[in-house]
């Protein structure tokens, strides 16, 4: 079913109207994080199109960009291979009052990596043993993980993708992998379905989104991580903004003036 033929897609307006009530009590989190010390962790996976990137703007959009950080790591180096695989995710995690967004995470040994073959065998082995172990250290130790993933029919992610293509302010999220792995829409399927029945624990449980409506999908997951949340009361601290001792001045010199289409009628 194309997007034209869905009736039932939310509105523009119904969703920004939404996500703006719900970006409020995500500032009120923020703000009680802050006030607590709370270290949170939100971990997004998906297929590719899947909506990531949209939903972790929904998230950080109105939050302060020093509390809030968004990691999406590229490729390990050669000197990154070498290390012990969880290493080079470390230095990312969340100090006290933070809240980090993984864009992708150490996941990607369980999917991409499994699936395209950068992973043996052996290794994605290591890993599906020594993930709930990792987590289970970082939660004893206070952190507060989510972990979501975003699904995605297959003709749903070939319309996402075809429209990327056609789109030149979009064309850069195409990557020679993300073309590579088209084909092996079922082969992530069971990778995902491995993954899940090995790192799906009481500890550190996933929770499955459905993203082929991608407003109802962020606005599913915003309101998910907000319930789960144990948010106590915040006292805003706003300092008082007192009268000028000195008239209002205005900018003179290394001002460039606005272009003539853009400039006040």
């Amino acid at each position: 079913m194309s997007k034209a033929e869905r009736k039932d897609e939310l509105g523009r307006k119904d969703y920004e109207d939404a996500l703006d009530a719900m970006q409020g009590e995500l500032t009120a989190m923020a703000g009680w994080a802050s006030q607590c010390g709370a270290r949170i962790l939100v971990i997004l996976e998906g297929r590719d199109t899947a909506g990531k990137t949209g939903a972790i703007h929904a998230i950080s959009q109105k939050l302060n960009p020093r509390q809030v950080r968004t990691v999406a790591l590229p490729a390990p180096t050669d000197r990154e291979k070498t290390q012990w695989y969880f290493q080079r995710y470390v230095p990312h995690l969340p100090a006290a009052g933070e809240i980090v967004l993984f864009d992708r995470s150490w996941y990607n040994r369980a999917g991409v990596e499994r699936v395209m073959g950068f992973a043996t065998d052996e290794q994605v082995e290591a890993f599906l043993e020594a993930a709930p172990k990792f987590e289970r250290m970082l939660v004893d130790d206070g952190l507060l993980l989510f972990k979501y993933w975003l699904t995605c029919d297959q003709e749903e992610q070939e319309e996402r993708l075809a429209e990327r293509h056609e789109d030149p302010s979009k064309q850069w999220k195409i990557s020679p992998i993300d073309v590579a792995a088209r084909g092996k829409y079922r082969d992530y399927t069971k990778a995902r379905e491995a993954m899940l029945e090995a790192t799906h624990t009481k500890h550190a449980p996933w929770t499955l989104v459905d993203f082929n409506d991608q407003r109802r999908g962020r606005l599913t997951l915003v309101r998910d991580l907000l319930d789960r949340l144990p948010v106590g009361p915040v006292e805003q601290k706003v300092p008082p903004l007192p009268p000028l001792d000195e008239p209002l001045a205005k900018e003179r010199f290394g001002v460039i003036k606005p272009l003539k289409q853009f400039a006040a009628p």
